[in-house]
């Protein structure tokens, strides 16, 4: 469904973040996006929504296809009516707006009549019953979780065939975190809503994803099946925290320094 294929990416015309990126997202597949902050996985996000122009980026080398077709040059508008959509980092729900108004926003570019949006509001509120709770409520004044509901909820109004879904754990309890994931799932599993998901929780996005890439200083250094990478010795060490002899104090790591093999 999705392919990237090589892409640089450059800030302000000089900063070069991604160097040489390719990766693919199967149609009803979860792809876990891996690596520490800065490592690149928000550029890569915003490279194929094509909201790298807002931060004076560019893509400067390779090509992005969404089903089979070149996307570099459409507006992020044309690319949401196309079925690929983002939930950006941090989610950026509408504060001042209610919930069920923030999800309405997600519908606004279609054009198949008020019955069947009404249809997939209710749909949103099955998956997301906190949110038929709270819909009334202003989003500003909800906690973490519930804009993070908001935020996927107000994608799948537009009735998405791919998400972009950009550190969705990020400042929620663990409890919370294993909620959301879940329901990734079931939008998976019973929608067929397929998922590209950027995540520094490794051990969490690797329990749902089928399929993993991890990317260091722009650049995709391991790829591979998610119960592969879950196993990889470098990858439980560098991302998961625990090593060959268990888990490491943090005490121990000025005093140790494996070379990752990818680095060889």
């Amino acid at each position: 469904m999705l392919e990237v294929n090589n892409i640089e990416v450059v800030y302000s015309h000089v900063i070069l973040v991604l160097k040489g990126v390719s990766l693919s997202v199967p149609a009803g597949g979860i792809v876990a996006l891996l690596g520490a902050n800065g490592a690149g996985k928000t550029t890569t996000l915003k490279a194929i929504s094509n909201l790298l122009h807002s931060e004076r980026g560019e893509v400067t080398k390779g090509n992005i296809q969404f089903e089979g077709s070149e996307i570099q040059n459409l507006s992020p508008t044309e690319l949401v009516s196309s079925g690929c959509i983002q939930v950006m980092e941090g989610r950026h729900c509408f504060g001042h707006l209610s919930i069920e108004e923030n999800l309405m926003t997600g519908a606004y570019t279609r054009k198949d009549g008020s019955a069947a949006i009404k249809q997939d509001l209710e749909k949103v509120y099955e998956y997301f019953p906190r949110l038929r709770e709270r819909k009334r409520s202003q989003a500003g004044y909800t906690s973490g979780g519930e804009q993070q509901m908001c935020a996927i909820g107000r994608a799948l109004m537009s009735r998405p065939k791919m998400i972009l879904l950009d550190e969705p754990s990020m400042g929620l309890a663990p409890q919370l975190v294993e909620e959301i994931f879940e329901i990734v799932k079931n939008l998976n599993e019973k929608e067929g809503v397929s998922f590209l998901l950027a995540e520094q929780n490794t051990n969490v996005a690797l329990r749902y994803a089928t399929y993993g890439y991890i990317l260091e200083s722009g650049r995709v250094v391991m790829d591979g099946d998610a119960k592969e990478l879950r196993e990889n010795e470098d990858v439980k060490e560098f991302y998961l925290g625990v090593g060959g002899e268990g888990r490491r104090s943090f005490r121990d790591v000025k005093h140790y320094r494996r070379r990752k093999r990818w680095l060889a």
